[in-house]
């Protein structure tokens, strides 16, 4: 799978705070995720815990699954 197919999944949540339509302080004390770490997150600059990611998805009404490599039989 190459990045330039499918977009990765802090690509997709990035796109989905930026299209929420409220800025990232309202998204960030609503999660209670702190507002810097949000912003660092959407910058690029780091990740979130999966607990933040959780409570992101709430907000953001998505259910975020993993699911495994695909493997060829």
């Amino acid at each position: 799978m190459s990045k330039s197919k499918h977009e990765r999944v802090t690509d997709q949540l990035r796109r989905l705070i930026r299209d929420a339509g409220v800025t990232v302080y309202v998204i960030a004390r609503e999660t209670k995720i702190d507002n810097a770490t949000l912003s660092r997150f959407l910058s690029g600059e780091r990740g979130l815990s999966h607990k933040a990611l959780d409570r992101l998805g709430e907000y953001l009404q998505i259910e975020l699954t993993a699911h495994g490599p695909k493997r060829s039989k």
